[in-house]
């Protein structure tokens, strides 16, 4: 181990991670498009080489037992919350979402929370059978080196779910971080690594080939993945080779049902929220909106009047709690989805065009009404603000609508009548439900998706044992 927690400022983190002067790829400001720094550009030679270091020392690691392990664990929430200011900093520049609102220093939080709950999780062994019959008992061991590669979005958040498990249950982890966000990346890692033993917790940058490489590296026993339903496929082709398990978080297309009861006023903040959260830049978001006609226009008011409310701009401006999208092919997707929906006769409630007097990749938030399914900004996943608000007359149709589309990550209900809601909840196609809310997440409730929303469940005890190997002793 190398010490006790380090505070550090934004200056001393980049210096520990970025590519020497003249070296690696520049990374720029989601904001301003100015330079923040240049991250090491490695090689599959390199990837290998952090390979085999995790690959020593995880029986070391593994030997420690649950308790020390939880104690580093306990320790790295410490670190991160030490570090939070600074990797906040990094964060908003890096990935474009502001310091204030559910953005940067939330996610932080979230990091922290999530060590700990991560860390202060039992999973005792399960006694099976204890009778005249005979004597079987179910426990979990590490599966060896785990291969986690994080997205763009909530790069920091996100591969923390991905580390916190596989450290907690024995395993060592190579993180590769997005090409888009990996200075944050490199940063979080060296600071957990401040007080993790040595080569538990190895990152390597660099393009898709290293994450081509991670996914049917021989070596690894188990890759876990964030990102879109075709790169997912592609992992689980790249992992067939050696069969490593996998946890694969993919694209979703959330569908929302505010039924008739529902209180136009009082839900539209959280349905604001529910598709808008990090410029939209979320999976688990609510990507489509089917209201029934009795509140209709009143939901598509009221969701204008929030629009007009929340202020959007660069993230290290207190005052903004909206950002620009993290890349230009991300704006891209977004402008041709509204500049189809016009074209269809969607009327333009909200925004509608890109908005360069804030900056290049800035694109205020957008309401589309009077949509039906098959518009592609209904069918396709838009990741970015713009929402499509499709009116239904029976709860039916409106269920078959959510459930037609190949993707099932969350969805959500929206009514006065909780029973009534949680009836049209359990009919709904996804790994999630919400009443009332949308993308709330928990560390102890289960997550993952369901057809082509990935599989296999993260958090809590399920989360643990997906980043486990089952052994039965019998006797």
């Amino acid at each position: 181990m190398s010490g006790s927690v380090q505070a550090l400022d934004e200056g001393a983190l980049l210096d520990r991670v970025q590519a020497r002067a003249g070296e690696g790829r520049e990374i720029l400001d989601a904001a301003t498009r100015e330079v923040i720094g240049r991250v090491p550009v490695q090689t599959v030679a390199d990837l290998d080489r952090a390979v085999a270091r995790a690959s020593a020392a995880q029986p070391g690691w593994a030997a420690c037992g649950h308790g020390r392990r939880s104690e580093l664990l306990l320790a790295a929430a410490e670190a991160i919350e030490a570090n939070a200011e600074p990797l906040a900093h990094l964060l908003s520049r890096e990935q474009g979402k502001p310091l204030n609102g559910p953005n940067a220093r939330f996610e932080l939080g979230a990091c922290a929370a999530w060590l700990r709950a991560t860390a202060n999780t039992v999973l005792d062994p399960e006694v099976l059978v204890d009778d005249e019959t005979g004597y079987a008992e179910l426990s979990y061991q590490p599966v060896g080196v785990v291969g986690a590669i994080g997205p763009w979005n909530w790069p920091l958040m996100i591969g923390i779910w991905q580390i916190a498990p596989s450290l907690r249950m024995g395993n060592t982890v190579v993180v590769k971080p997005s090409e888009h966000t990996p200075l944050s990346v490199l940063a979080m890692v060296s600071v957990l690594g401040d007080v993790l033993p040595d080569d538990v917790l190895v990152a390597v940058s660099g393009g898709r080939e290293i994450g081509a490489r991670l996914a049917a590296h021989p070596a690894i026993d188990k890759v876990m993945f964030t990102g879109s339903t075709a790169t997912g496929r592609k992992v689980v082709e790249a992992s067939a080779g050696n069969l490593a398990r996998l946890t694969l978080e993919l694209g979703g297309n959330d569908a929302g049902i505010v039924l008739p009861d529902a209180d136009p006023k009082a839900i539209a903040e959280d349905l604001f929220w529910g598709a808008f959260i990090n410029t939209g830049q979320t999976c688990a978001a609510l990507k489509r909106l089917y209201v029934h006609d009795a509140i209709y226009e009143d939901v598509v008011t009221e969701l204008a009047v929030v629009a007009a409310q929340t202020p959007m701009g660069r993230g290290l401006d207190e005052n903004n709690v909206l950002g620009p999208l993290q890349n230009p092919q991300q704006l891209a997707v977004v402008s041709r989805l509204v500049e189809d929906a016009r074209a269809r006769g969607g009327r333009i409630v909200t925004g509608g065009a890109p908005a360069p007097e804030l900056g290049e990749l800035f694109y205020p938030v957008t309401i589309v009404a009077d949509l039906d399914d098959g518009a592609p900004l209904v069918d396709e996943e838009q990741f970015g603000p713009a929402l499509p608000v499709i009116r239904y007359h029976d709860v039916d149709d409106a269920v078959a609508s959510a459930n037609r589309l190949d993707v099932g990550l969350g969805a959500s209900v929206w009514s006065s009548d909780r029973d009534q809601a949680r009836e049209i909840a359990g009919r709904l196609q996804a790994g999630t439900v919400w009443i009332n809310s949308h993308g709330g997440l928990h560390p102890m409730a289960p997550f993952g998706g369901v057809k082509s929303s990935g599989y296999g469940l993260e958090f809590g005890v399920e989360g643990l044992k997906s980043v486990a190997a089952p052994r039965v002793i019998h006797g």
